[in-house]
């Protein structure tokens, strides 16, 4: 079973400058909250296959968790994969799926989030802290709209 959430975000800049920005990890250091640092696992531009892990501070202590780009296409969707296991959590897989949509002066931005393989007593707080994934995701999606709008 699935725990899924939505956030929707409306971005005053282009398609590209959004989908830019969020492929970028070199500038979230200066959106991103609670990020110590971002550990590429290969060189050059972000593409299917890519893996970074992120370290951030959050609750007061420094947790590190692996990502992987799983989806790529062109200013229109980027499928970012977290496993669990191999991080901070120690279980689950969290999948950020965001779709750009362009209009004349804007870009709204939707992020789909979903957590599996939690079990047992994990899978019920994951429950209760769907809240709480969505909640930090609104806040970096509002963060890094702040950064681009400027």
């Amino acid at each position: 079973m699935s725990i899924r959430f939505e956030v929707k975000r409306t971005f005053h800049v282009s398609q590209e400058k959004a989908y830019k920005g969020l492929l970028d990890l070199e500038a979230a250091k200066h959106w991103m909250q609670g990020l110590v640092k971002i550990e590429r696992l290969d060189d050059g531009p972000l593409h299917i296959g890519s893996e970074w892990k992120e370290t951030r501070k959050m609750f007061g202590k420094e947790a590190t968790e692996h990502f992987e780009v799983v989806g790529l296409e062109a200013q229109e969707k980027i499928v970012l994969r977290c496993d669990g296991t191999k991080g901070t959590t120690g279980k689950g897989e969290f999948v950020f799926t965001y779709i750009l949509a362009p209009s004349a002066d804007h870009t709204t931005i939707t992020l789909y989030g979903e957590i599996n393989g939690l079990t047992g007593l994990a899978k019920w707080f994951g429950k209760m802290m769907a809240g709480t994934f969505k909640s930090a995701c609104a806040k970096d999606l509002d963060a890094l709209k702040s950064y681009l709008e400027k």
